[in-house]
């Protein structure tokens, strides 16, 4: 069995979900453009760009509503 970067959803808290929200997020970026030269090239072009960013965060707040989902909104 290979290990997984993702071997499950499950955290044990908001925070850890939070954190998990973000990995899921950026490992999207790697998946889609593999060059991390290429990233860094174009990482200037959206790094004071607001609408860019706005549009980060809510990739990040759309993987966290999946995390929070898959954990039950951390019932207690």
């Amino acid at each position: 069995m290979t290990d997984s970067w993702l071997p499950s959803l499950q955290t044990a808290t908001p925070e850890e979900g939070y954190a998990l929200a973000v990995k899921l997020s950026r490992t999207a970026v790697k998946l889609t453009q593999p060059s991390a030269e290429i990233r860094e090239r174009v990482r200037a072009d959206y790094a004071e760009n607001f609408d860019a960013l706005i549009a980060i965060s809510h990739v990040v707040a759309t993987n966290f509503q999946t995390v929070s989902a898959a954990n039950g909104y951390w019932r207690s």
